[in-house]
This record gives C-alpha cells, structure tokens and sequence, in this order.
C-alpha cells in the first residue's frame, strides 16, 4: 500500500507539474497576446500620428503656396491701382495746366480792356 500511496503521489505531483505547466504556458500565451495587441496598438498610433504630420505638412505647404500666389495678385492690383492713379494725375494737371494758360490769358485780357479802356 506504500508504494502505491507513493505511486499514487508521484503521479498526483506529476500530474500538478503539469497543469501547473499549461497554466503557466497560457499564462506566457496571453501575456504574448497582451503585449502583441499593444504593440499592435503602438504601432498604428504611430503610423497614424506619421500620417496626420505628412497630411499638416502637405496642407502647411499648399496654404504657403496660396498665400504667396494671393500675395503677388495683391502686389499687381496694387501696382496697376497706383499706375492708374499716376495716369489720372497726369491727366489732372495737363488738363489744370491747360485750364491755368487759358485763364491767365483771359485775366490777363481783361486786366488789358481795364487798364486800356477802364471797363471789364
């Protein structure tokens, strides 16, 4: 009987050994799952965060380029703007300096009829 008792404790202890061994082995199993998932998890934050930088990056870029094209239409109409005003200037005095020698030639004439006849 004390053999088998031996026998029967040999076994039970082998028999613990190895459901200790498969706990032990699922524990590795999930515990690899566990960190698998999490690098997993890592891994698209990360690909995510490279994307969303390119796409800042690329929309960053494209708005400089909309604003340096705004900025050079802005510069022409500004340029066109102060040419036309220049124009109409130019035509202001011509037309002031013409109207300026008629009327001096008329004030001058009548400055003339005064002092020649006494009348205006």
């Amino acid at each position: 009987m004390m053999k088998e008792d031996i026998k029967n404790s040999s076994a039970v202890a082998a028999i613990q050994r190895i459901k200790d061994a498969e706990e032990d082995a699922r524990k590795i199993v999930r515990e690899a799952r566990e960190k698998t998932a999490v690098r997993i998890i890592q891994d698209a934050h990360d690909e995510a965060k490279k994307i969303k930088e390119r796409h800042l990056a690329q929309a960053r870029k494209k708005a400089e380029e909309q604003k340096k094209v705004m900025i050079q239409k802005a510069k022409k109409e500004a340029e066109d703007i102060r040419k036309n005003a220049e124009e109409k200037i130019d035509s202001i005095k011509k037309k002031a300096a013409k109207t300026m020698s008629q009327a001096i030639d008329k004030v001058s004439e009548r400055i003339k009829q005064f002092m020649e006849k006494g009348e205006l």
